[in-house]
């Protein structure tokens, strides 16, 4: 079969230098040298874990694709129709904001009851003496709960399992994860999240509620899941990447609003942490998300406060209202202040070191099946009771204080004084914190006026079980967060540091459990503004937002000096190619010309092209788009080409399944294609060249790709360096950038190469140009690079 509209890389960029000459400092080369010593090809591996699962990934379409069908498309839209759009785009983002504020209320009031008759009847239990009989009683509870949660993720939906949040990140950033926002992920996750919190694990539902939020949003922009979906002809204008793309974020902040009715954090939290692409439109709609969530969850909490939601009450929601606590400090607090931001900078970057140890170990584990992940998830839950339930036997008594207006000790329920094993007029403080439901817990420990409440014996427990009990939970087969876990270790510390230097501070013991708790979770996820503004909300004073910021200002820097956040960690551990918002120094030195050399042979088509190549190109190559090359007008030289543009599998296959072709090589006018195709069928997606049967008489046919080319794709010239390349890509949200030469003419392909995602990943490069990988070294930049390496060979052996 013919293949002379497939172009090579120039000759220029694919000289190779003898490999006797001596080493070359990378550093030093101009952009016009070639790279020495280099592997022949640019590889990169196409799948990755999605969840808990290996899955073959793509990119997504951001990029606005100009073809003929997408311009007529444009200009025949009436004002009717723009209004519609732009009606339809606030209707779907107050429906993300009601389904996520009313879902997470319904889980709230789950857990609480769930959790809450738990706790009853085990005090029960333990007040009786008949602790055998407890610790079976809630052994077997713990363990019932957890098998429904990790059975349904292991069977039904494995993307369900851990937060969703990495994964979202990298939806944001340009990866198609599949699988992540169906039905059964959403279902699973929220009965899950019930489950998996109500089992005592040590784990938060904040991440979770940010996956279900994203899951709404995706489900109602598409009408539904891919099977059964509203065929709604408003929905078409929603059939893209980009769309859905801002309903996720919209559904994101969502949940994040509902985790810690947080309106503004959760706009901050995806502009900060998980949005690659920001603009002021989606500000607006993300902010009237949050609103909606707000007001639901405040109606909730209206409601129940009346007493008629069980055990809910005020509980399900972090609330820790210090508006009416008078907050004072003095120069002298900056130092004890400042030490909590370090050892939250500290412990959050040694709490991410060894969690990768441990996620790497659990990788392993998860590699011999299901049954090894549900037992896993079950023995995790069997060393979590043990702990919750053994170790407040080790707390002594505490007697209750005569002159406090509290009761002590606190009657069956929530409360801060829990009696556990302690004789009437005591209490027992570790019981307070460990036989509590985890919101409870942030309320007892952050409890302020209390400078007596708890022993430093059981703080100290309380911190070290939490320490170990969330580096082996998370990871397991079930939804799971990690807000809640570090809030919990962050405030431990931050009260127990008061405790110590109860002499020489001015501040209440319980924002000192606040501020560690911040500093944590600044350490360990380096967010710094949406966590100011989320822990502004929840305490409501803001006399505390100076010495908020100072802590988390502080902790993030100490972090930031040792590994990288908890979620790119992840991110690198999934192989998940998530695109950085700087490029690596040492890109700079390498050209895209040299990096389209590394590459196998550019594939082109051209305008008018034989059906048979199509197919052909199709079966023989994964590409996703190809460029469309012509000759060059009458008027130029002989042999001259042109570059018409770009076009994708998913249009071409499209073309090959209406069988829209053409008897004689001709170029088809606009009427014609309009007549075939609208530019909602060239948004379908999941359609196979395999399932396309052709005769051998359409085979010998011809199609006009005209219609379908992107006329105006992306294009930068040979000479530009990789690090300007990775910044234009990651900015505008690219699939693919097209590398032209710097000199054209005839005989010269108008196309070198074509760039994507995964070429673009320091860590793909370093496989190509290894020397840059020593360099790299040297300088001790290679932090990434090692975390990079564990996650390809931990996606190899799967």
């Amino acid at each position: 079969m013919e293949d002379s509209s497939s172009s090579s890389p120039p000759a220029a960029a694919a000289v190779v230098v003898d490999g006797g000459e001596g080493e070359l400092d990378p550093e030093s080369n101009s952009l016009q040298q070639p790279l020495l010593k280099r592997s022949p090809t640019l590889t990169s591996s196409h799948y990755a874990m999605v969840g808990a699962k290996v899955s073959h990934i793509e990119s997504l379409d951001y990029e606005i694709n100009e073809n003929d069908l997408f311009k007529h498309d444009w200009r025949s839209r009436s004002s009717t129709e723009v209004l519609q759009y732009i009606f339809l785009k606030w209707t779907l983002a107050f429906l993300v904001g009601l389904l996520t504020g009313v879902t997470a209320s319904l889980i709230n009031l789950a857990i609480e009851n769930i959790a809450g008759i738990k706790m009853l009847y085990l005090a029960r239990f333990v007040k009786d003496q008949r602790y055998i009989t407890g610790f079976v009683y809630l052994a077997g509870v713990n363990l019932a709960l957890t098998t429904v949660a990790a059975s349904l993720c292991v069977v039904f939906a494995p993307t369900a399992a851990g937060p969703g949040i990495p994964e979202i990140k990298a939806y944001l950033n340009g990866v198609d994860t599949p699988n992540m926002f169906g039905v059964s992920t959403l279902v699973v996750k929220i009965i899950g999240s019930i489950g998996s919190v109500s089992a005592g694990l040590d784990l938060g539902k904040e991440g979770p509620l940010v996956h279900i939020g994203a899951c709404f949003a995706s489900l109602l922009g598409q009408g539904g899941s891919e099977n059964y979906r509203l065929r709604w002809k408003w929905l078409r204008y929603f059939k893209n990447d980009r769309d859905r793309r801002d309903l996720i974020t919209c559904g994101a902040s969502s949940g994040v609003c509902a985790a810690f009715r947080s309106p503004v954090g959760g706009v901050l939290f995806a502009l900060e942490e998980v949005a690659t692409w920001w603009r002021s439109a989606l500000l607006w709609r993300t902010f009237f998300s949050t609103a909606v969530v707000v007001v639901v969850l405040r109606g909730f909490i209206e409601y129940c406060n009346s007493g008629r939601c069980g055990l809910f009450g005020r509980g399900g929601l972090i609330l820790f209202d210090v508006s009416d606590v008078t907050v004072t400090y003095h120069v002298n607090d900056l130092l004890p202040v400042a030490l909590v931001g370090v050892l939250g900078g500290l412990l959050g970057s040694l709490y991410n070191y060894v969690l990768h140890k441990v996620l790497r170990v659990y990788s392993l584990i998860n590699e011999r099946g299901r049954m090894a992940k549900l037992l896993l998830s079950l023995a995790v839950s069997l060393f979590t009771s043990v702990c919750l339930y053994c170790l407040p036997f080790l707390a002594p008594c505490t007697p209750c204080d005569p002159s406090s207006e509290t009761i002590c000790p606190t009657p069956e329920g929530s409360g801060n004084f829990k009696q556990f094993n302690c004789p009437n007029g005591y209490y027992n403080d570790l019981a307070s914190l460990l036989y509590a439901t985890n919101d409870d817990a942030v309320r007892n420990i952050f409890s302020t006026s209390t400078p007596n409440e708890f022993r430093s014996i059981s703080l100290l427990i309380f911190f070290a079980l939490y320490c170990v009990l969330g580096l082996v939970t998370f990871g397991i087969a079930v939804p799971s967060g990690l807000f809640l876990p570090i809030i919990l270790m962050g405030s431990a510390y931050g009260r127990l540091l008061a405790l110590a230097l109860r002499s020489f501070i001015h501040i209440d013991q319980g924002l000192y459990a606040v501020l560690g708790a911040a500093a944590l979770m600044s350490g360990s996820m380096r967010m710094t503004v949406s966590l100011c503004v989320i822990f502004l909300e929840l305490t409501n004073n803001l006399l505390l937002l100076p010495i908020t910021m100072f802590v988390l200002l502080i902790a993030k820097t100490v972090g930031d000096s040792f590994n990288p956040s908890i979620y790119e960690i992840i991110l690198e551990l999934k192989g998940l190619p998530f695109l950085e918002a700087s490029p690596e120094p040492w890109m700079r030195n390498l050209t895209v010309g040299e990096l389209a050399a590394a590459k196998p042979r550019i594939v082109s088509l051209r305008g008018i092209e034989r059906v048979a190549r199509v197919v052909d190109v199709l079966k023989h190559t994964s590409h996703n788009g190809f460029s469309v090359v012509d000759q060059g007008a009458p008027s130029s030289p002989a042999g001259t080409t042109e570059l018409h543009g770009l076009v994708l599998r998913a249009h071409l296959v499209a073309v090959l399944s209406k069988k829209w072709f053409l008897k004689e090589r001709r170029r088809t006018a606009e009427w014609e294609v309009r007549a075939a195709f609208t530019s909602v069928d060239l948004a379908e997606k999941g359609q196979k060249v395999e399932h396309v049967k052709l005769t051998e008489e359409e085979m010998d046919m011809y199609v006009d790709l005209h219609p379908f080319t992107n006329t105006t794709p992306y294009t930068v010239v040979e000479s530009m360096s990789v690090a300007k390349a990775v910044v234009l890509f990651r900015q505008v949200g690219l699939r693919h950038l097209l590398v032209i030469p710097k000199y054209q003419g005839a005989g010269i392909s108008p196309v070198v190469g074509i760039l994507t995602r995964q070429d673009l990943r320091a860590h793909n490069i370093l496989g190509a140009f290894p020397h840059l990988a020593n360099k790299r070294g040297e300088e001790g930049r290679s932090k990434k690079g090692e975390v990079g390496k564990s996650a390809e060979s931990c996606v190899g052996r799967k």
